[in-house]
């Protein structure tokens, strides 16, 4: 990976704010006026110019704005990001929303699908290694500008309802020392069609059942909301499935 330069770094980190926000492509001028980078909008152009050279910035339709690749992202979260930490209330919240259905495998993970859209405002999608798929909160995915194109929603179920696709996730934490697996646009989904797409997903395991729980939508979600969210309620599945025995 090409190695970004401190100027560089903050101009990547503004955009993908910004485009996080706004959904629109981020030009020169707003972050001038937005972010107070110090430096004159022509260095910021160069600069952006740089980082699209570099594979982190590409340009949209005929807009003079740039938006972050599958590669600015990843470099955001995994250098960049600040998690925004639950409360103590949010956390006994959470676990009083499902706690009456911990002895019932299905009802317990139909719920924590439930939930966890619900407080993410996103689609979120439960898998277990025996074939079960729960998701909730399809309206919140087709709420996103992103999805207002039928083909792209389609295309997501279609790769979501493949075995193949969970098959990777779980062998991916078996592979890693990781809490959290990022699926991020065409990269991760592989298909080309699925660029604006992001999942997150955590792993839970019980005593007889292993699975991953996560959100699926667009790759400018609220990464530093999403994923404490995802961490806990992977943690807290696994907790209940292995204290029930199941």
């Amino acid at each position: 990976m090409d190695t970004l330069t401190p100027r560089q770094i903050e101009i990547l980190k503004s955009i993908v704010v910004e485009y996080t926000r706004t959904g629109e492509p981020v030009g020169s001028e707003i972050l001038d006026k937005k972010y107070n980078l110090g430096v004159s909008p022509a260095t910021v152009r160069n600069e952006m110019t740089e980082l699209a050279k570099k594979g982190y910035l590409k340009k949209e339709h005929f807009s003079s704005g740039r938006v972050p690749t599958t590669t600015g992202f990843r470099f955001y979260i995994r250098h960049l990001l600040k998690e925004k930490e639950m409360s103590t209330a949010e956390e006994v919240s959470y676990k009083n929303d499902i706690w009456d259905f911990r002895g019932e495998v299905h009802k317990l993970l139909q719920h924590a699908a439930r939930v966890l859209a619900q407080k993410t405002n996103m689609m979120a999608v439960v898998n277990t290694n025996v074939g079960d798929m729960y998701y909730f909160g399809v309206p919140n995915l087709l709420s996103l500008p992103e999805f207002y194109d039928v083909a792209l929603p389609r295309v997501l179920f279609e790769r979501l309802d493949e075995l193949s696709f969970w098959n990777e996730i779980l062998r991916y934490f078996e592979q890693h020392d990781e809490d959290i697996v990022f699926v991020i646009g065409n990269e991760g989904m592989k298909e080309k069609t699925l660029e604006p797409c992001a999942c997150v997903f955590g792993e839970f395991e019980g005593n007889k059942i292993r699975g991953a729980i996560g959100v699926t939508g667009s790759a400018r979600m609220e990464y530093e909301m999403v994923i404490p969210r995802v961490k806990y309620f992977s943690t807290l599945i696994g907790k209940m499935l292995k204290e029930q025995g199941i």
